[in-house]
């Protein structure tokens, strides 16, 4: 698809003069945060459970790197786990996401065209990881939020937006009338 219709496509709307200039995603980072994993270990185990069925690739722990007493968080505590897509993963999750995922998500229009980081790199917050078919409604502890970060070679915001629109990407456009 992103040969046959994606390249195409954005070389006539941006004049690419050559191929290689087309932006693609190079990677698709999924992190969730666990406030209260240093002290309940199973909360830290289930949810690397969800997030590895999710993924289809294991996680890795994050580590504190300072102590912040507010949060009483000690150096070196577990604070979330995350998961790095690329390639053939990459685009298997993102067709699930789009085609699958999302249109299970509660009240769901669209999503906002304001989560581009000036680079070309979208970040969105999913609340409920049972959006996903492959999650056991009856198995799950608690429900969690993820962060999902889609990392493009696009120079700017708008050739990142041409590039998920044309993959089917469901935005909603709120700057325009």
């Amino acid at each position: 698809m992103y040969k046959k219709e994606i390249i195409p496509h954005l070389v006539k709307t941006f004049g690419y003069k050559n191929v290689m200039q087309v932006p693609k995603l190079s990677k698709i980072t999924l992190s969730l945060g666990l406030g209260k994993a240093r002290d309940d270990k199973a909360m830290l185990e289930h949810a690397m459970t969800d997030l590895t069925t999710i993924a289809g690739q294991k996680p890795v722990i994050t580590y504190a790197k300072k102590a912040i007493s507010n949060f009483k968080i000690r150096k070196g505590d577990p604070v979330g786990i995350m998961v790095t897509l690329r390639d053939v993963n990459m685009y298997e999750f993102l067709n699930r996401f789009i085609n699958i995922a999302t249109p299970r998500i509660r009240d769901f229009n669209g999503f906002s065209d304001k989560g581009f980081d000036g680079q070309g790199n979208y970040s969105i917050g999913v609340t409920e990881q049972i959006i996903f078919p492959e999650i056991d409604y009856d198995k799950i502890d608690v429900i969690r939020g993820m962060n999902i970060a889609l990392t493009t070679t696009a120079k700017t915001d708008q050739e990142a937006y041409e590039l998920l629109k044309s993959f089917g990407f469901p935005f909603v456009r709120r700057n325009e009338k």
